[in-house]
């Protein structure tokens, strides 16, 4: 979604750090010629580079060597079965909390070894909703590290213009849109809604949970609840304050960015970009050659949506496989999650923000200091600088309200599925043809069962 970025490590983050039990003495005899392997799917150069940084700082606190080998995701989940089969295993994987779930059936994680690092860290140090999403059958499976949510970036200026307010839920954001679309001729919200891609799958869900809807409940589908046939409803004008057709989330984004839409649906990768710190995706808005921060100056954030918000986002956890070197990979997961915590959220910060929030003695500190850690390729600016102390307050509203259907439930699984295979964009092309949004949802709720009689 955004260029890679660069750790760029605090001094005043360090000593936030409270070492809670989290590594071996530096003479520790344990600790004598261990060594561990740790998959990571931040796979650029300069992110590796940045992984390799914090665990040279590791070892030299440690004296546990660390091989960091980058892997994506998709490539994990093979791997992690085949070395499971031969007795080969890595000893920390960082992954994806819908990948939790997989593994944990399997077999495949230690559970009791991920329970002892949260136990160790403080259970109550981290966001409630994360650490849900990677506890299976009442078994803490990974240790939540961090995530991105979704936001709404809104030009200030704009919708002063159109004469509406700030939106607080979904049928608000709808009827805000449209009534831009009316007002300036320029598109009211931009996000994914292109039939049948993993860019209306991502904007279906989003808006969808935040109205409400709920995918599946105890094993029943639910997709065609009377929340979510409203939600249809709303997606379907949200979609249609778009002065441009459809988009997907390059479109999207360029919408915005030339100033041709009031709002946009999108990740938290989009804040660098916003301020013209990444070259890669620069800003091209009417008055942004002469100003680079215009953008930046005139956007506001909306984190979250209605009164008990679930803002999708992506959970990223370390695992510890089963047959792992339990004992190493616990301090090291300690020590990232802990005295390491800034210099890895730097990695890219603005796709990795905390869900450890703080400490047990101060609740906070991490997700305050994130806001303190550069963003941009060049990592010399905050977000706290270019949007404000109340922003970043706002991210951690959000990011401690991100949901994902099936989180933490028998359903994830069946969520999953749903989700990997597009099903619900795969119907959604049928309410842009004039069907009624009662109609698509049940087309939606039959294509769901489908799935489920699969499983």
């Amino acid at each position: 979604m955004s260029a890679p970025r660069i750790a760029a490590p605090l001094a005043a983050l360090a000593a936030l750090s409270l070492l809670a039990g989290c590594s071996a003495a530096d003479d520790s005899p344990e600790a004598e010629d261990q060594s561990i392997v740790f998959w990571t799917p931040q796979t650029t150069p300069e992110r590796l580079a940045a992984q390799e940084e914090v665990a040279a700082a590791f070892t030299e606190k440690t004296g546990i060597e660390v091989e960091v080998v980058p892997m994506a995701g998709a490539d994990q989940d093979q791997a992690l079965v085949t070395g499971a089969a031969s007795g080969d295993v890595p000893d920390v994987i960082l992954h994806a909390s819908t990948q939790t779930g997989a593994w944990s059936s399997q077999g495949l994680l230690d559970t009791q070894a991920a329970t002892a690092a949260v136990d160790a860290l403080g259970p109550d140090t981290f966001n409630a909703n994360a650490l849900e999403a990677v506890t299976i059958d009442g078994q803490i499976s990974a240790v939540p590290s961090d995530g991105w949510s979704h936001v709404i970036a809104y030009r200030t200026d704009l919708l002063e213009q159109a004469g509406v307010d700030v939106p607080t839920s979904v049928e608000e954001l709808a009827d805000a849109a449209t009534t831009v679309k009316e007002e300036l001729g320029i598109t009211g919200l931009a996000f994914g809604t292109q039939a049948g891609t993993a860019s209306a799958t991502e904007g279906i869900q989003s808006l969808f949970q935040s109205a409400g809807c709920e995918l599946v409940t105890d094993g029943e589908v639910t997709i065609d609840s009377d929340a979510c046939t409203e939600a249809a409803e709303q997606f379907l004008a949200l979609r249609n304050s778009s002065t441009a057709g459809d988009f997907d989330v390059t479109s999207a984004r360029a919408a915005y960015m030339n100033g041709d839409a009031a709002m946009l649906l999108f990740s938290t990768h989009i804040l660098d970009e916003l301020a013209g710190l990444d070259p890669a995706t620069p800003a091209t808005c009417p008055d942004c050659a002469a100003t680079p921060t215009f953008l930046a100056d005139n956007t506001g954030f909306i984190t979250v949506l209605g009164e008990e918000p679930r803002q999708y986002g992506a959970v990223l956890g370390y695992g510890i496989p089963t047959g792992a070197n339990t004992a190493a990979a616990q301090q090291y997961i300690e020590y990232v999650l802990d005295e390491g915590y800034a210099d890895t959220l730097g990695v890219a910060t603005e796709g990795r923000v905390p869900l450890r929030n703080g400490t047990a003695d101060d609740p906070e500190a991490f997700a305050a200091a994130w806001g303190e850690l550069g963003i941009g390729p060049a990592h010399d600016r905050t977000s706290a600088e270019i949007y404000g102390d109340e922003f970043v307050d706002g991210m951690s509203e959000g990011i401690n309200s991100i949901y994902l259907w099936g989180m933490g439930t028998d359903d994830a699984t069946l969520a999953g599925l749903v989700f990997s295979q597009g099903v619900l964009a795969n119907q959604i092309e049928q309410l842009y043809n004039g069907s009624s949004p009662a109609d698509v949802t049940a087309a939606m709720k039959a294509a769901v069962e489908e799935v489920q009689a699969g499983l």
